[in-house]
């Protein structure tokens, strides 16, 4: 059965409380003052905590915010005297869950709020454990978002990673297309199958059928074997075709074909090859313009756009510079053999006021030439000459985000300790954390 703490310098009423709780089946424990209540939450833990708002050694708002610290799973609720409802409301605004007024109305007035908070909390921690099942099976350790624009690719990500429909993924070059086609696959019925990349940017038109169908002996000059394309090779499986844009009408019109009956001819061939096979398509064309001009066909186009997803350019996601840049360099010194080698402040600022014209691609060989050059505190003056081009403002909103998200983050996302860290009032933290948009899990 449920533990309930309640505390209480009013020995008439606090045992009033614990009768009443008692006789609903509660485990109850009690205390008189802010410092025997601390010391019985360093001892024991509890369901739920009741404390009125007058104590002799403090308030009870100095133990919800030791509560709100040291045990944020566990509800609070509040008993304050007539008169004292503006107390209340300000602790309902620190993390209290209920409060009751003092005297009680009813006995049932505590046993209803008691039941309702334990419940709400129930339902909490339930979630929770889903929220954390669900987060243990979605694993894409490459993938990473902080700024909402990308947290919303992995929601999508995660959504449309379990099922069969095809992805079409667009950005500019360099912005993580493969990687999120990756995390698809990984996270994917055909997860423990084979993942086959083409890049059609790379083939020259005359190969790329080839690659993309295969090809029987003497089908063309050079042809000396049988050769399975990149289709059958990705049966059972997923096929990454990167650069979709790239492909003539007519490999278009065969593309088409194979996605929508599922069988395909070899190249010189005229059996029918079934393949399984799930297509993730990128491109940073604008295909729709591209539709328009006449240059790719509307019908596949359609077929691919079956579930988009858009991947922004990194200067539009300046949260995750910082984050990434720390990764990058972190696994190129892994790769080198390197170890202490950090980021000044003053070099995140330059690295964040880049506009990143080759988005993460050139942020990741970046951070591998300083993880060569560089030994120690990576400066400023360190960074290569590139970093001094094209430059978007710093802002100062971009600064005091990333302080916040950096300070949650070390703080398990604990609001208190954060804004204690900050240096500033729990009401500030609150207010940046929704003009940001930040969330913390």
């Amino acid at each position: 059965m449920e533990t309930i703490l309640i505390i209480d310098d009013d020995s008439g009423f606090r045992g009033l409380m614990e009768t009443i709780l008692r006789g609903e089946g509660y485990t109850v424990q009690t205390a008189g003052s802010v410092a025997e209540a601390r010391d019985c939450g360093s001892r024991s833990s509890y369901h739920l905590v009741i404390s009125d708002l007058k104590l002799p050694d403090g308030s009870g708002l100095d133990v919800l915010r030791h509560w709100r610290q040291e045990m944020p799973e566990t509800p609070v609720i509040m008993v304050t005297a007539f008169g004292t409802v503006a107390s209340a409301v300000e602790a309902m605004k620190l993390g209290a869950v209920d409060y009751l007024g003092k005297p009680l109305s009813s006995p049932d007035e505590l046993r209803m709020v008691v039941r309702k908070a334990l419940d709400q909390n129930q339902t909490l921690r339930e979630c929770a454990v889903l929220r954390e099942q669900e987060n243990s099976r979605f694993s894409c350790g490459d993938l990473i978002a902080n700024d909402p624009r990308m947290v919303r690719v992995t929601e999508l990500v995660r959504k449309v990673a379990p099922t069969q429909a095809t992805v079409l993924i667009t950005g500019e070059s360099g912005t993580g297309k493969e990687i999120v086609a990756r995390c698809i696959h990984a996270n994917s019925q055909r997860a423990q199958r084979v993942f086959v990349p083409v890049n059609c940017a790379a083939l020259s038109p005359t190969l790329i059928e080839s690659e993309l169908f295969g090809h029987e002996r003497g089908a063309f000059t050079g042809a000396v074997g049988q050769h399975a394309g990149r289709f059958e090779r990705a049966h059972g499986g997923t096929l990454f075709l990167d650069e979709i844009g790239e492909l003539d009408s007519g490999l278009q019109a065969k593309l088409l074909r194979v996605l929508q009956e599922k069988t395909l001819e070899r190249v010189g061939g005229t059996r029918q090859i079934t393949v399984d096979v799930r297509v993730i398509a990128a491109t940073n064309r604008d295909l729709k313009q591209q539709v328009t001009d006449g240059k790719f066909r509307e019908d596949l186009f359609y077929r691919l756009n079956t579930f988009p997803i858009e991947l922004p350019a990194l200067r539009d996601r300046p949260s995750d510079i910082r984050r990434l840049a720390r990764f990058f360099l972190e696994r190129s010194m892994r790769k080198i053999g390197k170890a202490g080698l950090s980021l000044s402040p003053e070099a995140e600022t330059v690295l964040l006021g880049y506009a990143w014209p080759g988005n993460v691609r050139e942020l990741e060989n970046t951070m591998e030439r300083l993880a060569i050059l560089c030994d120690g505190v990576v400066e400023a003056d360190d960074l290569p000459v590139s970093a001094a081009g094209p430059v978007r403002p710093v802002l100062f909103k971009d600064i005091e985000r990333h302080s916040i998200e950096d300070a949650l983050a070390q703080n398990e996302g604990n609001r208190t300790r954060t804004a204690r860290q900050l240096g500033i009032s729990l009401r500030t933290l609150q207010y940046r954390l929704k003009e940001y948009g930040i969330t913390h899990e």
